[in-house]
Protein backbone atom coordinates (compact mmCIF):
# COMPACT_ATOMS: atom_id res chain seq x y z
CA UNK A 1 0.00 0.00 0.00
CA UNK A 2 2.79 2.46 1.09
CA UNK A 3 6.59 2.38 0.11
CA UNK A 4 9.19 3.75 1.09
CA UNK A 5 12.49 3.34 -1.11
CA UNK A 6 15.83 4.36 -0.30
CA UNK A 7 14.84 7.61 0.90
CA UNK A 8 16.90 10.31 1.91
CA UNK A 9 16.15 13.32 3.71
CA UNK A 10 17.84 16.45 4.64
CA UNK A 11 17.47 19.43 6.53
CA UNK A 12 18.38 23.06 5.75
CA UNK A 13 20.24 21.49 2.91
CA UNK A 14 22.96 20.46 5.03
CA UNK A 15 21.52 18.11 7.78
CA UNK A 16 21.13 14.73 6.95
CA UNK A 17 18.39 13.00 8.70
CA UNK A 18 17.21 9.88 6.82
CA UNK A 19 20.00 8.08 4.97
CA UNK A 20 18.49 5.16 2.95
CA UNK A 21 15.41 4.31 4.56
CA UNK A 22 13.41 1.74 3.40
CA UNK A 23 10.01 0.13 4.76
CA UNK A 24 6.79 -1.23 3.52
CA UNK A 25 3.13 -0.82 4.82
CA UNK A 26 1.22 -3.51 4.08
CA UNK A 27 -2.99 -2.58 3.20
CA UNK A 28 -4.83 -3.26 6.28
CA UNK A 29 -2.06 -3.67 9.27
CA UNK A 30 -0.41 -2.16 11.75
CA UNK A 31 3.25 -1.39 11.12
CA UNK A 32 5.34 -0.13 14.37
CA UNK A 33 8.02 1.77 13.75
CA UNK A 34 10.59 2.09 16.79
CA UNK A 35 13.83 3.55 18.01
CA UNK A 36 15.40 5.85 20.16
CA UNK A 37 15.06 9.81 20.55
CA UNK A 38 16.77 11.41 17.04
CA UNK A 39 16.79 7.49 15.08
CA UNK A 40 14.81 9.54 12.45
CA UNK A 41 11.03 8.28 13.39
CA UNK A 42 9.17 11.75 13.24
CA UNK A 43 11.15 12.62 10.20
CA UNK A 44 9.87 9.81 8.60
CA UNK A 45 6.77 10.38 9.45
CA UNK A 46 6.76 14.14 7.79
CA UNK A 47 7.92 12.80 4.55
CA UNK A 48 5.01 10.62 4.34
CA UNK A 49 2.33 13.48 5.07
CA UNK A 50 4.29 15.84 3.24
CA UNK A 51 4.88 18.10 6.06
CA UNK A 52 8.83 18.67 6.00
CA UNK A 53 8.50 21.56 3.49
CA UNK A 54 7.10 23.19 6.74
CA UNK A 55 10.62 22.91 8.31
CA UNK A 56 12.99 23.68 5.67
CA UNK A 57 13.33 19.75 5.23
CA UNK A 58 13.20 18.06 1.85
CA UNK A 59 13.63 14.54 0.22
CA UNK A 60 16.60 14.31 -1.59
CA UNK A 61 17.04 10.66 -2.97
CA UNK A 62 14.84 7.89 -3.23
CA UNK A 63 10.59 8.18 -3.43
CA UNK A 64 7.63 7.13 -1.69
CA UNK A 65 4.97 5.81 -3.12
CA UNK A 66 1.32 5.32 -2.22
CA UNK A 67 -0.58 2.52 -4.22
CA UNK A 68 2.13 2.75 -6.47
CA UNK A 69 1.86 6.81 -7.29
CA UNK A 70 4.61 8.69 -5.82
CA UNK A 71 4.04 11.23 -2.99
CA UNK A 72 7.20 12.52 -2.15
CA UNK A 73 7.42 16.47 -2.93
CA UNK A 74 3.62 16.93 -2.90
CA UNK A 75 1.69 19.30 -0.73
CA UNK A 76 0.57 18.39 2.83
CA UNK A 77 -2.96 18.70 1.88
CA UNK A 78 -3.24 17.00 -1.71
CA UNK A 79 -1.38 13.98 0.39
CA UNK A 80 -4.46 14.19 2.82
CA UNK A 81 -6.88 14.16 0.30
CA UNK A 82 -5.29 10.84 -1.13
CA UNK A 83 -5.85 9.34 2.47
CA UNK A 84 -3.11 9.86 4.37
CA UNK A 85 -3.45 11.73 7.98
CA UNK A 86 -0.73 12.85 10.16
CA UNK A 87 -1.55 12.63 14.10
CA UNK A 88 1.23 14.83 15.20
CA UNK A 89 3.36 14.13 18.65
CA UNK A 90 2.17 16.53 21.67
CA UNK A 91 -1.34 16.10 19.81
CA UNK A 92 -1.60 19.85 18.27
CA UNK A 93 -5.35 20.26 19.32
CA UNK A 94 -6.84 23.83 18.72
CA UNK A 95 -7.75 24.85 22.17
CA UNK A 96 -9.87 27.55 21.77
CA UNK A 97 -11.93 25.73 19.94
CA UNK A 98 -14.85 23.13 21.57
CA UNK A 99 -14.09 19.06 21.05
CA UNK A 100 -16.61 19.05 18.44
CA UNK A 101 -15.53 21.92 16.41
CA UNK A 102 -12.03 19.92 16.20
CA UNK A 103 -13.47 17.00 15.30
CA UNK A 104 -15.15 18.85 12.03
CA UNK A 105 -12.07 20.78 11.50
CA UNK A 106 -10.44 16.98 10.61
CA UNK A 107 -13.01 16.49 7.84
CA UNK A 108 -12.76 20.15 5.79
CA UNK A 109 -10.83 18.13 2.69
CA UNK A 110 -13.76 16.23 2.23
CA UNK A 111 -16.33 16.47 -0.78
CA UNK A 112 -18.84 14.35 0.99
CA UNK A 113 -20.47 16.58 3.11
CA UNK A 114 -23.39 14.77 3.68
CA UNK A 115 -21.50 11.98 5.91
CA UNK A 116 -19.40 13.86 8.17
CA UNK A 117 -22.32 13.93 10.62
CA UNK A 118 -22.68 10.06 10.59
CA UNK A 119 -18.94 9.89 11.21
CA UNK A 120 -18.82 12.20 14.00
CA UNK A 121 -21.04 9.71 15.85
CA UNK A 122 -18.88 7.41 14.45
CA UNK A 123 -15.78 8.68 16.74
CA UNK A 124 -18.00 9.51 19.36
CA UNK A 125 -18.53 5.03 19.31
CA UNK A 126 -14.86 4.93 19.40
CA UNK A 127 -14.48 7.74 22.29
CA UNK A 128 -17.68 7.90 24.38
CA UNK A 129 -15.69 10.05 26.59
CA UNK A 130 -15.48 12.57 24.07
CA UNK A 131 -19.29 12.73 23.76
CA UNK A 132 -19.53 13.87 27.09
CA UNK A 133 -17.07 16.76 26.43
CA UNK A 134 -18.40 17.79 22.74
CA UNK A 135 -18.81 21.09 24.28
CA UNK A 136 -16.03 21.76 26.37
CA UNK A 137 -13.00 23.86 24.80
CA UNK A 138 -9.94 21.59 23.59
CA UNK A 139 -7.73 23.59 26.00
CA UNK A 140 -8.75 22.27 29.21
CA UNK A 141 -8.92 18.59 28.20
CA UNK A 142 -6.18 16.33 29.62
CA UNK A 143 -3.25 15.25 27.95
CA UNK A 144 -5.13 11.65 27.79
CA UNK A 145 -8.41 13.32 26.67
CA UNK A 146 -6.14 15.38 23.95
CA UNK A 147 -4.88 12.63 22.25
CA UNK A 148 -8.40 10.70 21.83
CA UNK A 149 -9.67 14.42 20.39
CA UNK A 150 -6.29 14.17 18.05
CA UNK A 151 -6.65 10.42 17.14
CA UNK A 152 -10.86 11.74 16.23
CA UNK A 153 -9.93 14.45 14.43
CA UNK A 154 -7.47 11.97 12.30
CA UNK A 155 -10.61 9.77 11.55
CA UNK A 156 -12.39 12.29 10.71
CA UNK A 157 -11.18 12.68 7.66
CA UNK A 158 -11.80 9.20 6.42
CA UNK A 159 -7.76 7.74 6.36
CA UNK A 160 -6.64 5.12 4.36
CA UNK A 161 -3.68 5.49 6.35
CA UNK A 162 -3.04 7.04 9.93
CA UNK A 163 -0.05 8.08 10.77
CA UNK A 164 0.56 8.21 14.75
CA UNK A 165 3.22 9.87 16.25
CA UNK A 166 3.87 8.70 20.07
CA UNK A 167 0.74 8.40 21.22
CA UNK A 168 1.66 7.51 24.18
CA UNK A 169 3.43 10.59 25.30
CA UNK A 170 2.58 12.43 28.35
CA UNK A 171 0.13 10.48 29.14
CA UNK A 172 -0.97 8.38 32.36
CA UNK A 173 -0.19 4.53 31.73
CA UNK A 174 -3.97 3.18 31.98
CA UNK A 175 -5.04 5.92 29.55
CA UNK A 176 -1.89 4.57 27.31
CA UNK A 177 -3.67 0.87 27.90
CA UNK A 178 -7.25 2.40 26.48
CA UNK A 179 -5.86 4.51 23.65
CA UNK A 180 -3.78 1.24 22.47
CA UNK A 181 -6.70 -0.91 22.96
CA UNK A 182 -9.07 0.99 20.63
CA UNK A 183 -6.16 1.77 18.30
CA UNK A 184 -6.77 -1.97 17.59
CA UNK A 185 -10.54 -1.70 17.22
CA UNK A 186 -10.27 0.76 14.86
CA UNK A 187 -7.89 -0.90 12.44
CA UNK A 188 -9.90 -4.62 12.91
CA UNK A 189 -13.09 -2.67 12.47
CA UNK A 190 -12.50 0.03 10.01
CA UNK A 191 -9.63 -1.34 8.45
CA UNK A 192 -7.54 1.42 8.59
CA UNK A 193 -4.01 1.02 8.11
CA UNK A 194 -1.82 2.39 10.70
CA UNK A 195 1.58 2.96 11.08
CA UNK A 196 2.65 4.20 14.77
CA UNK A 197 5.98 5.67 16.08
CA UNK A 198 6.84 4.47 19.50
CA UNK A 199 9.21 4.82 22.18
CA UNK A 200 6.85 2.42 24.40
CA UNK A 201 7.79 -0.44 22.58
CA UNK A 202 5.70 -3.01 24.49
CA UNK A 203 2.55 -1.33 24.11
CA UNK A 204 3.35 -0.62 20.83
CA UNK A 205 4.54 -4.14 19.76
CA UNK A 206 1.12 -5.21 21.72
CA UNK A 207 -1.33 -4.16 19.37
CA UNK A 208 1.26 -4.55 15.63
CA UNK A 209 1.38 -7.32 13.10
CA UNK A 210 4.87 -5.83 11.54
CA UNK A 211 7.90 -3.69 13.34
CA UNK A 212 10.81 -2.11 12.16
CA UNK A 213 13.31 -0.33 14.04
CA UNK A 214 15.72 2.48 13.32
CA UNK A 215 19.08 3.90 14.10
CA UNK A 216 20.55 6.91 13.08
CA UNK A 217 18.43 7.26 10.09
CA UNK A 218 18.20 3.46 9.05
CA UNK A 219 15.90 0.65 9.32
CA UNK A 220 18.19 -2.02 11.58
CA UNK A 221 15.74 -4.74 12.09
CA UNK A 222 12.42 -5.42 10.70
CA UNK A 223 10.52 -8.69 10.89
CA UNK A 224 6.55 -9.69 12.40
CA UNK A 225 6.07 -8.95 15.91
CA UNK A 226 6.57 -12.32 16.76
CA UNK A 227 10.01 -12.92 15.78
CA UNK A 228 11.09 -9.06 16.79
CA UNK A 229 9.85 -10.40 20.66
CA UNK A 230 11.74 -13.26 20.69
CA UNK A 231 14.76 -11.17 19.29
CA UNK A 232 17.29 -10.91 22.18
CA UNK A 233 18.81 -7.13 21.25
CA UNK A 234 15.26 -5.98 21.52
CA UNK A 235 14.10 -7.26 24.62
CA UNK A 236 17.44 -6.15 25.78
CA UNK A 237 17.38 -2.51 24.50
CA UNK A 238 13.43 -2.17 24.08
CA UNK A 239 12.08 -4.46 26.22
CA UNK A 240 14.58 -4.48 29.27
CA UNK A 241 14.18 -8.29 29.55
CA UNK A 242 17.25 -9.62 29.52
CA UNK A 243 17.93 -13.59 29.00
CA UNK A 244 16.85 -14.28 32.61
CA UNK A 245 13.89 -11.88 32.48
CA UNK A 246 13.65 -8.48 33.36
CA UNK A 247 16.80 -6.78 33.66
CA UNK A 248 18.36 -4.70 36.85
CA UNK A 249 20.22 -1.98 36.25
CA UNK A 250 20.43 -1.21 39.21
CA UNK A 251 23.13 -4.59 39.80
CA UNK A 252 25.24 -3.19 36.99
CA UNK A 253 27.77 -1.26 37.70
CA UNK A 254 28.79 -0.50 34.07
CA UNK A 255 26.25 -1.21 30.84
CA UNK A 256 29.07 -1.49 27.80
CA UNK A 257 27.26 -4.32 25.75
CA UNK A 258 26.67 -2.77 21.92
CA UNK A 259 23.59 -3.75 19.95
CA UNK A 260 24.27 -6.62 17.65
CA UNK A 261 23.20 -4.76 14.73
CA UNK A 262 25.90 -1.46 15.33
Amino acid sequence: MLTLNNVEVMYNRVILVLKGMSMVIPEGKIVALLGSNGAGKTTTLKAISGLLRSEDGEVTDGYIELYGERIEGKDAEEIVKKGIFQCMEGRRVFEHLTVEENLIVGAHTRKDRHNIKADLQKVYHYFPKLHMLRHRQAGYLSGGEQQMLAIGRGMMAKPKILLLDEPSLGIAPLLVKEIFSIIKRINEEEGTTILVVEQNANIALSIAHYGYIMENGRIVMDGPVERLLENEDVKEFYLGMSEKGRKNYREVKSYKRRKRWL
